[in-house]
């Protein structure tokens, strides 16, 4: 078990105490059990979402970008090729 295991599931206890009375009240071993095993698949899901956002190393040039594709955006450029010579 990790550190981050041991946090998620002191933040349990906590929890616990706080609306279940714990340890002078006590919920059947298999609650606790499914709160614990709940509390940690939620941690480990929101652990690899975190994972895949993607963050822009640079926070001006990608504004930068946006700021030149929007105003790309906006202009309307049209050719024409048909001048007379």
């Amino acid at each position: 078990m990790n550190r981050e295991d041991q946090r998620i599931l002191g933040a349990v206890v906590l929890w616990l105490g706080r609306h279940a009375g714990f340890p002078n009240r006590r919920l059947s071993a298999a609650a606790e059990g499914m709160i614990c095993v709940a509390a940690l698949a939620a941690a480990d899901e929101a652990q690899e979402q975190a994972r895949f956002l993607i963050q822009s190393k640079d926070p001006a040039q990608a504004a930068a970008l946006r700021t030149h594709g929007l105003r790309r955006s906006q202009v309307h450029f049209k050719c024409d090729n048909s001048a007379k010579v």
